[in-house]
């Protein structure tokens, strides 16, 4: 049986969806480094490059992944999008 995980997301109004935790990671582990690397990415380079790094791991579509793990990782304080930045920007929280 594959171990799931349900996803946050940053409007409480909206619900998360179940998961394979082990996409989960793959895809989180991706996004978090791809940030940590650039200091600041924008939000369809860093689709662009995580879906061009995942490529060939996933039967499923990344996108998706990205769609529904991006938000999870705001929801839990991880990342979060530069103010006044166009095209949108994210950038790794910064510890408190």
């Amino acid at each position: 049986m594959t171990e799931t995980i349900v996803t946050l997301h940053p409007d409480p109004s909206r619900q998360g969806v179940n998961i394979s935790k082990q996409k989960y990671d793959t895809v989180r582990t991706a996004i978090l480094n791809e940030i940590q690397s650039r200091g600041e990415v924008a939000l369809t380079d860093l689709f662009d490059t995580v879906v061009f790094k995942l490529g060939g791991k996933f039967s499923d579509a990344i996108v998706w992944y990205l769609i529904n793990v991006k938000p999870d990782l705001e929801a839990r304080g991880l990342i979060e999008f530069v103010p006044d930045t166009n095209p949108p920007r994210l950038r790794l929280v910064s510890p408190k």
